[in-house]
């Protein structure tokens, strides 16, 4: 009798133990899999927030000739700053992976930078041409938008790089490929990009 107790008393601690571990596996693969989907989801809206920010850039880069062609019947002798701008433009259009663009963009506002800043000078008369106005006023809107979505990409890079790093859900991952890997903040390269472009006279 004493036999068939320690029997029945082993079975049901090994049963015991048993269950426990499915109970812990269930609980891990929940934990792997919930962690996982907010990888998914954060990803998800990184690359929203980046495609919001590349309709603000396309937008400006379509603006930008129309601007130049205006500022031209006036500026015929800023040749060289005019071309300047065409080119960032031009480069910045062109650019291809997020790092690119977000390269190109600085350049090209450095560059727009000191177009304005010189049309604003030497031109005053560009004050009252309603085309020019316009152009200015579409711009300006671009630039306010170009910069509330920076904010909220650069926000949603800090959550994403957030969760790559901190344990333990830098285990999930680790498991989860290249495209969960740490992702750079669309920052300004000077403090002189980092105000935003000028676009009243």
């Amino acid at each position: 009798m004493l036999n068939n107790l320690l029997i029945s008393g082993g079975a049901l601690a090994g049963i015991i133990i048993a269950a426990v571990v499915v109970l812990l596996v269930i609980i891990l693969v929940a934990w792997y899999i919930s962690t996982r989907n907010a990888f998914v989801r954060l990803k998800n809206k990184l690359e929203e927030a980046w495609a919001t920010i590349d309709v603000f850039l396309k937008k400006r880069y379509d603006l930008i000739p129309n601007l130049v062609e205006t500022v031209k019947g006036f500026a015929k002798h800023e040749k060289e700053t005019l071309e300047s701008v065409i080119n960032a433009r031009n480069i910045a259009a062109g650019a291809k992976t997020p790092e690119e663009k977000m390269a190109a963009a600085n350049a090209l506002t450095g560059s727009l930078r000191t177009f304005l800043n010189v049309v604003a000078e030497n031109y005053p008369q560009l004050q009252a041409n309603t085309n020019f106005l316009d152009l200015q006023n579409q711009l300006k809107g671009i630039e306010n938008e170009l910069e509330s979505a920076r904010r909220y990409y650069n926000g949603v890079v800090k959550s994403f790089n957030t969760k790559l790093e901190i344990f333990p859900s830098n285990i999930v991952a680790n498991t989860m490929g290249e495209e969960y890997k740490k992702r750079p903040y669309f920052e300004l390269d000077s403090e002189e990009e980092r105000k935003n472009v000028k676009v009243s006279f």
